[in-house]
């Protein structure tokens, strides 16, 4: 039996994933070793094969077909662009892809001015102020804490996920736009779709049927 590979974000993606997987029955004992320097795991009895990456890596392998199946951010896949199907919603991780800024920064946005906008997600920022605002801004792209930016004068605004809202609050920002809703997705490459269409949508459908039932 081939393999069926996993890439999953590394982190709390990857234990959530893990603990639905073993929901529908799929485990993989050697994972959760705290102390493991492995790469890559495997069940051999199921034969399925997993290993973690950085979250922006996870949709280069599914689409380079090294993995069949990915579980990352959508924010990651917004960002990365890949060519992937994108076949589940697992609803955790949930947070929101913002612009955010002083209140002050509000009337900006609707003035179509050139403005800077900071963040780690320049091509989710670009499309966003390009397509849905028709606005021309100047990126700027940041790799640490980008609530600096807008307080030290680097921009007007940032684009950044937001959860509770409690760190911008401290730093005086606000939420100005919605951009869209994040969770954790399920990917697959396309040919691993065509291949392993039984397989794969039987994983799919039990995955489906554990998170109707949670």
């Amino acid at each position: 039996m081939r393999y069926l590979t996993f890439a999953l974000a590394k982190g709390r993606l990857a234990k959530e994933t893990l603990k639905l997987l073993e929901k529908i029955g799929i485990t993989c004992e050697e994972i959760n070793d705290p102390k493991t320097r492995k790469l890559i795991f495997q069940n051999d009895e199921l034969g399925v094969r997993f290993f973690l990456s950085k979250p922006s890596d996870v949709p280069t392998y599914v689409e380079y077909g090294v993995a069949d199946i990915g579980v990352v951010g959508r924010d990651t896949l917004l960002e990365e662009g890949r060519n992937l199907y994108e076949v589940l919603d697992l609803g955790f991780g949930k947070c929101r892809m913002c612009v955010c800024g002083p209140e002050s920064a509000r009337e900006l946005l609707t003035k179509n001015e050139i403005i800077r906008v900071a963040s780690k997600y320049p091509n989710i920022a670009k499309n966003y102020f390009k397509e849905k605002k028709n606005q021309t801004v100047e990126i700027i792209k940041l790799n640490g804490s980008v609530e600096l930016a807008p307080i030290v004068g680097l921009s007007e605004v940032i684009v950044d996920i937001v959860e509770t809202g409690s760190t911008l609050k401290e730093n005086g920002l606000t939420v100005l736009e919605e951009i869209t809703d994040l969770s954790a997705r399920v990917v697959v490459n396309q040919v691993s779709l065509r291949m392993e269409h039984e397989r794969i949508n039987k994983l799919l459908k039990e995955l489906k049927d554990v998170l109707e039932t949670a």
